[in-house]
């Protein structure tokens, strides 16, 4: 609940704990065992932001979260906790919400660019190993060479064939590139392709600021709600998209400091797949990011069964907590206990360890930042509420919500843009045209010498018979040759000489042009 500008989250006999809205950027964490009352939290939380005029992510990732547009039912359970609690002002309420699915099925599809996501998060999606994360840089160093747009993975793949086909021009200028590591890029891009992968590459891309939206009539944040139920099958897939979103945030959004309240607050749930899937290079990335996002507004809380499924570096960070109840059955999970224990500023009043193995359902350990940005002493509360429905809702709910969505139709249709497919397929061709065009041009000089040729034999040919017709002429004396003219023996040979060149040179001259023109 929101009121008093401050953010109320659970109660005890003598306190009400809250969360201060200029500290909620601090970051924060939920813990505690299955079935202990963290998806109850996160909804009080989302809610309260929600009121306070704070938009907010939230990741759903068995579906019952759903029910944030729709006011919450008075059920037995709920009426009693408020009377627990003393809530008088406590009403029954529904939230502006938002659905996504990043395989358009649950909600609006979230979707990135092979370029925007990177080749060093797209290796990490691929699985692929160290030289072939290498090869794949190289393969996105070319895409921006040679100006080629990467969308989607046809694009990828275009240009992993037109890498290999042009292996030793590539090798010459970015070093050597394997066959055989290519090839092994691009059996794994078709897996991730028959996972669905294809569904989440391409355009429109998600437009991050579309999170960061306000409902007009009664100013609350939207809730934002990321359908994970088919996604977490793939829960590389979500790493990836959680870091490409986080990545995104903070390239995007300008610097701000301090605020009186956050521009967006994160919700990541199954928080232990984050730092289980990532390789070393990329946590680092992420710590960074934690640590310098809240500057740009933004609050990052983490949900998970233990503070230890947390890098620690990222768990120093997280200066608002929430514990619900741990079970230990093994030394391991007494350290666990341990280890969430010391990351509370301890109560005189009972021993904070011990505490956490017996919270009963709804109940947690407590402790957010004060004014000063300083840990407040851990209490042990009941947790409010929620205001909106619990549980699932029906598949026809859902459609209609999302047809009426205010994104409705601005992400549902693919655009197939000009991208690396259609520049090296047309590259292809215009090289296939301009290699048939040089062998027609060679074939027609080729044919053109050949004439020539036959054209200078056949007046060798003429001018020989010419001079074997004439090489022994009628004898008659030069003063009666100059007077009569050619005899009448003359005449005819000349005739005969005539028809026999006409007849050669015709018929060599018709068998040269059929030749030529076959």
């Amino acid at each position: 609940m929101y009121r008093n500008e401050k953010l109320l989250i659970g109660k005890n006999e003598n306190k009400e704990v809250c969360i201060l809205p200029n500290m909620a950027n601090r970051h924060g964490l939920i813990t505690g065992a299955s079935g202990s009352g963290k998806t109850v939290t996160l909804k009080v939380l989302s809610e309260s932001f929600s009121d306070a005029g704070v938009p907010v992510f939230v990741v759903d990732v068995k579906g019952d979260l759903a029910g944030m547009p729709f006011q919450g039912e008075a059920s037995e359970s709920i009426l009693k906790r408020v009377e627990k609690l003393g809530l008088e002002d406590f009403e029954l309420k529904s939230f502006p919400t938002t659905y996504y699915d990043v395989y358009g099925k649950n909600g609006h599809p979230i979707r990135a660019t092979v370029k925007s996501i990177g080749s060093r998060l797209l290796s990490r999606m691929l699985d692929l190993t160290d030289t072939q994360e290498e090869v794949l840089g190289v393969t996105f160093r070319v895409a921006d060479d040679e100006n080629l747009e990467l969308i989607d993975l046809k694009d990828l793949d275009a240009l992993l064939n037109h890498v290999i086909d042009n292996r030793q021009h590539y090798s010459v200028k970015y070093g050597n590139i394997s066959t055989q590591s290519v090839t092994s890029i691009k059996r794994a891009v078709l897996n991730l392709e028959d996972a669905g992968g294809n569904l989440f590459f391409g355009t429109p891309s998600f437009d991050i600021k579309d999170f960061m939206k306000y409902d007009s009539e009664t100013g609350r944040g939207y809730i934002n709600i990321l359908d994970a139920q088919s996604l977490f099958k793939n829960p590389t897939t979500y790493v990836v998209l959680i870091l490409w979103l986080l990545t995104t945030l903070f390239n995007e959004l300008e610097e701000v400091g301090d605020l009186k309240k956050p521009k967006l607050v994160f919700f990541f749930d199954e928080a232990h797949l984050i730092f289980s899937e990532m390789k070393e290079n990329v946590i680092k990335s992420l710590i960074q990011i934690v640590k310098l996002i809240r500057s740009k507004g933004v609050g990052l809380y983490f949900i998970s069964q233990s503070p230890s499924d947390i890098n620690d570096e990222i768990l120093s960070q997280l200066g608002n907590r929430v514990q619900h109840v741990l079970r230990a059955y093994t030394k391991t999970d007494e350290k666990s206990i341990t280890a969430a224990a010391n990351g509370f500023r301890s109560n005189p009043e009972f021993d904070t360890a011990e505490m956490i193995r017996l919270l009963g359902t709804g109940e947690a350990l407590v402790s957010f930042q004060n004014e000063k940005g300083e840990p407040e002493i851990v209490e042990k509360v009941t947790i409010l509420p929620p205001q909106s429905r619990m549980g699932t809702i029906t598949d026809y709910e859902r459609a209609e919500l999302i047809k009426n969505s205010r994104l409705y139709g601005k992400y549902e249709e693919v655009k197939d843009l000009e991208s690396a497919s259609e520049k090296l397929e047309k590259q292809k061709e215009d090289k296939k045209r301009k290699e048939e065009e040089e062998a027609r041009e060679l074939e027609y000089k080729k044919r053109e010498e050949e004439l020539k040729k036959r054209e200078e034999e056949l007046k060798l040919k003429e001018e020989k018979i010419q001079a074997k017709t004439y090489s022994a002429p009628l004898k008659t004396s030069s003063k009666s040759s100059s007077k009569k003219g050619k005899s009448i023996t003359e005449k005819v040979g000349d005739q005969l000489v005539n028809k026999t060149i006409g007849k050669a040179t015709s018929k060599v001259v018709n068998s040269l042009w059929k030749n030529i023109f076959k």
